[in-house]
């Protein structure tokens, strides 16, 4: 399989493109002005504790509070040695005005503030530091178990070497496969300097204030995307090329001959059709090669994902259309989820399968193309009702979020009362009226497709009201206006 990680850089954005096969399937958005804080440290103040939701709001200089759970909060004297100790109620925890030290697990999202802990963590590129354990993990990706050993025998000997005053732990991510002693305690002692520094940093800065921010995306997807299965990283910013090369020699000098600066004048994201695929990640509908078709809905609970049949008919029988169309609609409905960072719960609607033999085909397939997806997911299984239901970790805002915000004519339901609905509202609001004030007529403004409606079909109606309320109506379009907004002015 062949991949390809594409930069395409701004002043005002960076973007990054995960293409597959010369197919998209991941793409992240960076916002100069409204930059992620996912992984970030803050030095917050407690503002609110809530006994009852077992957590707290701190500030940690945002916009709103972001929340804390009780979970997410190590108490003072935790040794994580007792795993039967029962969890500590909130307030033996924080009170108000306490100062915290706390990690961005999750951006803001929506209405929802940042979600906060305090189990700290930074990242390398083989390794994960964390400063309140002793403990070392291996990411459950790797799954040979020599190689799992090896690599945990590697972190035990070089700290030994390296008889750190730092005390912590370290999980190796799935980057550290295969790699060398030198590498691991590279990171080791990149890990160990880094936590001196914030160190230092949280006691100086009085809270709210950040202590430590995360890379930006370009070099972000350095550290955690690009593995021996990436062939070319490349970058149409020549300054961001440059820093990007500073970076690699630095930390991750096995990529350097695959990083390559795009100096063409046709826009990298056109050439590899990337605007194109990103237009169609908005789209509610996504066509199948064979004539069927998916319907995602997004909500703010959870997305609904359904699968149709639409035009394709097969060659042999009903129940063989339906198993085809539902293995490649898992093969869509993977790439989709990934592309539009759809987060938190899933639910898909395959088309109901007769053999048992197809269900379990058809979540196999699922489930293996989602071991390639970089956030976490979980499928529990085939409801009672026939559905998949999965969730996949949210960290950051979907596709959707980060590029649309909800129409201001619908307001987000999708859609708009017809135009002889708007016509009745009118003739309700003019008996109202005429009830309660004295006038000679009414102005009635409202759409053009309103007003036409008003003295075509609805014309009749039109003078059956005037002869009920003995006052005349007359209609002005206004340009500006919505199909549901109007107005009905005295005159």
């Amino acid at each position: 399989m062949s991949e390809e990680i594409l930069m395409n850089i701004t002043p005002m954005e960076s973007r990054v493109a995960v293409v597959e096969n010369g197919v998209l399937q991941e793409v992240y958005i960076e916002r100069t002005q409204r930059r992620g804080i996912v992984g970030n440290i803050y030095k917050g103040k407690v503002v609110r504790v809530l006994p009852g939701m077992q957590a707290a709001f701190i500030d940690i200089g945002l916009e709103r509070a972001a929340f804390i759970h009780v979970s997410e909060i190590v108490p003072k004297n935790d040794t994580k040695e007792d795993d039967d100790a029962t969890e500590p109620l909130i307030h033996e925890l924080v009170h108000e005005g306490q100062s915290l030290v706390v990690q961005v697990t999750k951006d803001p999202l929506g209405t929802k503030g940042a979600r906060l802990t305090t189990h700290i963590s930074i990242p390398a590129r083989y390794l994960v530091y964390m400063p309140d354990t002793n403990h070392v993990g291996i990411s459950l990706r790797i799954e040979d178990q020599e190689e799992r050993d090896r690599l945990k025998q590697l972190v035990e000997h070089a700290l030994a070497a390296e008889q750190a005053e730092e005390k912590g732990g370290f999980i190796l991510r799935t980057a550290a496969e295969g790699v060398g002693a030198e590498e691991v305690l590279a990171d080791i002692r990149f890990l160990h300097r880094l936590w001196e520094s914030v160190s230092e940093g949280i006691k100086e800065v009085k809270a709210p204030e950040a202590v430590y921010e995360d890379l930006p995306l370009h070099l972000r997807t350095l550290r955690d995307l690009v593995d021996p299965k990436i062939e070319k990283v490349r970058i149409d910013s020549r300054e961001t090329y440059q820093k990007v090369c500073k970076f690699v020699k630095k930390l991750i000098p096995q990529i350097e001959g695959r990083v390559e600066y795009y100096p063409g004048e046709r826009p990298i994201f056109d050439l590899y059709g990337v605007e194109d695929e990103i237009q169609k990640a908005l789209s509610r509908k996504v066509q199948l090669k064979s004539g069927g078709y998916l319907i995602l809905d997004q909500t703010e609970a959870m997305t609904t994902i359904d699968v149709n049949t639409g035009a394709f008919v097969g060659h042999r029988n009903l129940e063989e259309t339906i198993f085809k169309t539902n293995l490649e609609a898992a093969t869509a409905i993977a790439r989709q989820v990934r592309l539009r960072n759809l987060g938190g719960i899933i639910i898909i609607d395959f088309i109901d399968m007769e053999e048992a033999e197809h269900q379990r085909q058809v979540l196999r397939t699922f489930e293996k193309l989602l071991e390639r997806d970089h956030a976490k997911t979980n499928i529990t299984g085939v409801s009672e009702l026939g559905l998949v239901e999965m969730t996949r970790k949210r960290t950051r805002e979907s596709l959707e979020n980060v590029l649309c915000e909800p129409c201001p004519t619908c307001e987000g339901r999708g859609t708009l009362k017809t135009a002889d609905t708007v016509c009745y509202e009118i003739f309700r609001e003019i008996l109202r009226e005429a009830r309660a004030y004295e006038s000679e007529g009414y102005l009635v403004l409202a759409s053009q497709k309103v007003v036409d409606r008003l003295v075509d079909e609805e014309s009749d109606n039109v003078a059956d009201l005037e002869a009920f309320i003995g006052r005349t109506i007359k209609f002005q379009v206004e340009p500006m206006y919505s199909q549901e907004q109007f107005d009905v002015v005295l005159i």
